[in-house]
């Protein structure tokens, strides 16, 4: 099983207008109100894909129990674990020019150190395989959450990915996890002065089993200790890029599921595909399944 940690869960509204126009009013075509937060939309895309999942995270409030209902709903199977403070909210405003959405994201509730402990305490590693960590922090939490849960699932042979970014990235590198990020988040780790292809082999350097680096419009690219592996786009995709990285994430927790050595050129072409065919779809977390088959072959890998 594949179990998302989403440390900071959120109900996503997404408002579908005709054109954005900043300091106008604007009649909403449509609202989609569903569980959001970065892990629970690798559960969905690697549910799609074929694999159980586990959702795990903190609930709190009124907003919390829309978000574990919104789950139980989905066919999503969680433990969420209650703190005392109130679920976020995102607010997610998709453009019907050119399918541009401008996320506003609220930050989150604090958690307590004895909350945090209770999650920590509560994982049931017995049925897990991988173990994704992805998204925000919400205050109160260290900043080596996620590697903290790395060395634990390290201790009793699960394997981790952790989505994340700066030093956080870092720490989970040195946890040994795969790591998964983007080129922005790449150099705020590392600097400026070195191309992805280093940055990515820098991470491994420092301990990460593989990293997963995605490039915008440039591709993606990979790297383990067995080389790097750049792929390219497929074709220009208009529509909501929202949920692309947690597509990608998603396509790489499978994979190690799958083979505890997994070939990165492959891995590389799936992500890639999945990426694009998330964009079609108009909220994070869905995956265009025939636009994905269709593109995955086609993924050219160097």
């Amino acid at each position: 099983m594949i179990g998302t940690v989403t440390l900071n869960l959120a109900l996503d509204v997404t408002y579908a207008v005709d054109e954005l126009v900043v300091g106008a009013s604007h009649r909403v075509d449509a609202v989609r109100t569903r569980a959001g937060g970065k892990g629970v939309n690798v559960a969905r895309v690697a549910a799609t894909l074929g694999h159980q999942v586990l959702v795990l995270g903190f609930v709190g409030g009124v907003t919390g129990e829309q978000v574990a209902e919104e789950l139980f709903d989905a066919g999503l199977t969680s433990l969420l674990t209650p703190i005392k403070g109130e679920t976020r909210r995102t607010v997610a405003i998709v453009n019907g020019v050119d399918g541009d959405a401008t996320i506003f994201n609220e930050t989150g509730p604090a958690v307590a150190a004895d909350e945090w402990r209770a999650l920590t305490e509560r994982m049931p590693w017995q049925r897990l395989g991988v173990l994704a960590c992805s998204g925000s922090l919400p205050p109160g939490l260290p900043a080596n959450a996620y590697s903290e849960l790395a060395t634990l699932a390290w201790q009793r042979d699960v394997r981790t990915v952790i989505d994340t970014g700066g030093q956080a990235l870092l720490a989970a590198a040195e946890a040994g996890a795969v790591v998964r990020s983007n080129a922005a988040e790449l150099h705020e780790a590392l600097g400026d002065d070195m191309t992805v292809e280093d940055g990515a082999r820098r991470l491994v350097d420092f301990g990460a089993t593989a990293a997963v680096i995605t490039d915008g419009p440039r591709g993606m690219v990979a790297a383990s200790r067995t080389g790097v592996w750049r792929a390219d786009p497929v074709e220009r995709v208009a529509g909501n890029p929202t949920g692309a990285g947690d597509a990608c994430t998603a396509v790489v927790a499978a994979a190690i599921a799958e083979s505890a050595q997994p070939d990165w050129s492959l891995v590389l072409k799936s992500a890639v595909a999945a990426s694009a065919a998330a964009v079609l779809t108009p909220v994070a977390g869905d995956i265009d399944l025939a636009a994905y088959r269709r593109w995955q072959p086609q993924v050219v890998v160097r």
